[in-house]
């Protein structure tokens, strides 16, 4: 795959900023299409909100966009913002270009929104109308918040299984969704899929945007995107799986362009989530020439809490001591690698770290809520003496974790929450300042969600995993699902709820186990 040479850069900066500005064009402006489809099957979905504003997402795909006149060209899309679902008490409106070297995709930033708020919005092209979306802002910054809820997610493979987990969640009613990465897969299709995946290994732009298609596809996931905003992050798989940073990982195409590959990827994420130009901190064009997407930011909801949304991919050191020198990841004895506790090593990245620290430095919420892609606390598989940890996740960077935990200690953190995926497994349980201390004091509380559908390998060594590693109160190695989880001001529940069968289109829906926590102190109890 070519990189772009420079007048292309140039042009793909000014659509990345002119997709997210809203415009005011006379009617003989619009783009005109004849429709014989309708150009939303995507649906439409909002995110990255703040107390005044909020993104708001669609994706044109319509066989009219296909043809060679057409290819090319951007198509103009109306939206509207209401505080009714008939619009009849219009808020904003405008209209933005669906630019095709964009996917024709349309990222609209509404300002000027009031606080603590429900909106509904929608767009359009021509007659045709987009489904109905809602969305909210948040409390203001001072504002005193008497309760919020909020769902969490991860590792939605669509070959595992289908996404009806989704379909329970928009039942809980969430103000806001976390999803804590690996929205899609890069895998080829597999030999035995629930439901089949189409294209091979995703290695260039148009293989990502199939892929980024074929999952948005999905009725249950397209429902909970128009339900309500969702903060989003990444981890591998919207890549390549274990890749650490410029480092390619382990699967399909290894003599490719990495570089090239992960801008690829990278747009194609930005093309189809709701987040904001800002992220592109070069535009489009950095991202062929190595500019980093900087996902990373803190958003804060009135005074009940602070959301950190961390990157735990695009900034990391490479895994070390990987078997036979290969990439990617493993389990192994930290006492065989010399390199294990290394402090030059980080998995968020030195401009990360000092950042996070930063802003922690002027917390000042009830909680402070970190959502971030893998396991946090320290997690055993050898029981009895030794250690058998793995590389990729916070175990693999042990001086970087204990770098955050003493920033939390060190700024004087108010209720740390640590939510977080990747292991396709409900961990839950105490975050401890120093992992390599006996008896280290607890400073916050963590809850590593299950998968959406992807494979685990199931309890026949959850008890003893749970025995080795006390800080942990709870573990589920087999049930899918999410969790939620219900802030107030003195306490926080969460509750993991699972369904029966990933594999079947319609699932029963249960609660796996809750939890409390007290605000002030760091400490997990079961209900």
């Amino acid at each position: 795959m070519s990189l772009p040479d420079r007048s292309t850069r140039r042009r793909l900066l000014q659509l990345a900023a002119g997709s997210a500005a809203t415009l005011w064009l006379p009617r003989s402006a619009w783009s005109q299409l004849r429709l014989d489809s309708h150009p939303f099957p995507l649906g439409v979905a909002s995110g990255s909100p703040t107390s005044d504003s909020v993104v708001l997402w669609t994706r044109l795909m319509m066989p009219e966009l296909s043809a060679p006149a057409r290819q090319r060209q951007a198509v103009t899309v109306r939206w509207e913002v209401a505080h009714d679902e008939q619009f009849t008490r219009r808020v904003q409106g405008g209209q933005a270009q669906a630019q095709a070297e964009l996917a024709h995709s349309v990222h609209v930033e509404v300002q000027g929104l009031l606080p603590d708020r429900w909106y509904f919005y929608r767009f359009m092209v021509g007659d045709a109308v987009s489904a109905t979306g809602r969305t909210r802002t948040f409390p203001a910054f001072d504002a005193l918040v008497a309760r919020m809820r909020l769902a969490y997610a991860s590792c939605q493979h669509w070959q595992h299984g289908y996404f009806s987990a989704y379909r329970h969640m928009l039942a809980e009613n969430p103000d806001l969704v976390l999803f804590l990465g690996d929205y899609i897969y890069e895998y080829p299709n597999s030999k035995t899929p629930v439901r089949p995946a189409t294209g091979g290994w995703l290695l260039t732009l148009e293989d990502y945007r199939q892929r980024y298609a074929l999952y948005k596809s999905d009725a249950d996931l397209q429902a909970m995107h128009q339900a309500c905003p969702w903060l989003l992050t990444w981890d591998d798989h919207e890549v390549q799986n274990d890749y650490a940073g410029s480092q390619e990982g382990r699967s399909g195409a290894p003599n490719l362009d990495f570089a090239a590959r992960r801008a690829a990827a990278y747009q194609a994420f930005y093309e189809h989530m709701p987040i904001r130009a800002s992220v592109l901190t070069q535009a489009m064009a950095g991202l062929a020439t190595g500019a980093e997407m900087r996902i990373y930011s803190r958003v804060r909801y009135g005074q009940l809490a602070s959301f950190y949304m961390l990157d735990a991919r695009q900034y990391r050191d490479p895994q070390v001591c990987t078997t036979g020198g290969k990439k990617g990841s493993a389990t192994l004895d930290p006492a065989t690698c010399a390199e294990w506790s290394n402090p030059a090593r980080s998995l968020l990245g030195m401009n990360q770290e000092r950042w996070l620290d930063a802003e922690f430095g002027k917390s000042g919420r009830q909680w402070n809520v970190l959502g971030q892609q893998s396991l946090l606390g320290q997690r055993d598989f050898r029981a009895g003496p030794g250690q058998m940890l793995w590389n990729d996740g916070w175990d693999g960077y042990s001086a970087a974790r204990t770098r955050l935990t003493g920033s939390l200690q060190k700024n004087g953190v108010a209720n740390p929450v640590v939510l977080g995926g990747d292991v396709h497994e409900n961990w839950v349980g105490q975050i401890k300042a120093d992992y390599s201390v006996a008896g280290s004091a607890a400073v916050g509380v963590e809850f590593c969600g299950t998968s959406i559908t992807s494979h685990s390998g199931g309890n026949d060594k959850t008890a003893e995993r749970l025995a080795e590693n006390p800080h942990f109160v709870f573990a589920d190695a087999e049930r899918k699902g999410y969790g939620v989880v219900d802030f107030t001001p003195r306490q926080l529940t969460t509750t993991l709820r699972v369904v029966d069968d990933v594999r079947r289109p319609v699932t029963a829906i249960e609660t796996l186990a809750a939890f409390t926590v007290e605000a002030g102190r760091p400490v997990v109890e079961r209900v």
